[in-house]
């Protein structure tokens, strides 16, 4: 693989803390297929946007607040990072041989049955964070524009690889806030044998103003933030398909 592979930056985080255990250093790629109408990074829809960085780059930049990262690492996000799977190998393979843990939060909606390139990075990543968006196919397709096939057929590829995973679900209400769902979800989620985590999170409007600032009309304009009672009775309804699937192994 070339060293010189460049990746198409979004914007860096250096002090994020909900990608992934530690403190991280987070690296927002750009570009995306999916169009997840509840969406808060617009902005990094379109691969040619965004600042050109080499990997070498982004490993010195973490480097300068390195002993903030101790029980953290580098996570790279999006966008969808799969997008740019040879760079984030490249990146990621740097940061081993460095002694720091790897992380993608991703959609996994690129994968297409595996491949050299995606096998290449498993071998230096550390953890995935797996955005579900719905366990219902078609519900899914309303949701993101795409079926949800890839993204279960990714998660059993890494279930195979044995890259630990932690599975992450928004709760919007109305649209991926249904007990059958949520429940449905965590018996999938349930006969994982990587699964290390499960984190539900409560839809939030903070996105709205990036739509209002690209002059694109926010799509769940009338959709209320979910509060953290509901999102608690959310993943009590995934953890109970976890329960039911594991108690009956």
């Amino acid at each position: 693989m070339s060293k010189d592979i460049k990746g198409k930056i979004h914007s860096i985080e250096s002090f994020g803390t909900v990608d992934g255990p530690g403190i991280r250093f987070v690296i927002f790629l750009q570009g995306c297929p999916m169009r997840c109408l509840y969406c808060h990074n617009p902005d990094t829809w379109n691969m040619s946007d965004g600042d050109e960085m080499s990997a070498e780059e982004l490993i010195k930049e973490y480097e300068k607040n390195r002993a903030f990262y101790t029980k953290g690492g580098i996570t790279v996000t999006g966008g969808e990072p799969l997008l740019q799977v040879d760079f984030v190998t490249e990146l990621f393979r740097l940061a081993k041989k460095k002694n720091i843990h790897t992380a993608i939060d991703t959609s996994g909606i690129t994968y297409t049955n595996g491949g050299r390139s995606l096998d290449e990075l498993m071998k230096y990543t550390d953890l995935v964070m797996l955005d579900v968006k719905h366990i219902d196919s078609e519900k899914h397709k309303a949701l993101t524009g795409h079926s949800n096939e890839r993204i279960l057929a990714f998660t059993k590829y890494l279930e195979e690889k044995n890259i630990p995973v932690w599975i992450r679900h928004v709760v919007i209400e109305g649209y991926t806030d249904g007990e059958a769902d949520l429940y449905e979800l965590g018996r999938f989620i349930g006969g994982l044998k990587n699964l290390k985590a499960l984190d539900v999170l409560p839809y939030h409007t903070m996105g709205k103003a990036k739509y209002e600032e690209l002059g694109l009309e926010y799509p769940l304009a009338n959709v209320p933030p979910l509060t953290a009672s509901a999102a608690r009775v959310a993943k009590e309804h995934i953890l109970r398909g976890v329960r039911d699937v594991r108690e009956n192994v």
